[in-house]
């Protein structure tokens, strides 16, 4: 893990990772970033929690953001829980770039 962790999310560049902890929202009306819940982000999803439907969204929505393959998102832990534990791989200068704006974006709750 390097210095620049954050509470909800940690880099590994030895591994190539970053995790990300999550606090998710099923059911919202749209999905987006909602702040900070804690030590976890909190993401708001326009899908069910039904189905692995809201899973499915989250994993689009951080495909999209990090412009990273969707084979390299994974969730970890909590799957079928609101706080999850997501893990992107093959992480580079241009996830931490993203990432960066992810969390400057963030909301302060």
């Amino acid at each position: 893990m390097t210095g620049t962790d954050s509470p909800w999310w940690k880099h590994d560049p030895v591994r190539g990772k970053i995790t990300l902890t999550l606090h998710v929202q099923p059911n919202a009306r749209q999905t987006a970033v909602a702040g900070l819940h804690g030590d976890a982000l909190k993401l708001r999803i326009a899908a069910p929690a039904v189905d692995n439907k809201a899973n499915l969204a989250i994993i689009d929505f951080l495909h999209q953001w990090f412009k990273l393959p969707v084979s390299h998102i994974s969730i970890r832990q909590g799957s079928r829980g609101r706080r999850k534990v997501v893990e992107l791989a093959d992480c580079d200068a241009n996830t931490m770039q993203h990432l960066a704006r992810l969390e400057s974006s963030c909301p302060v709750n």
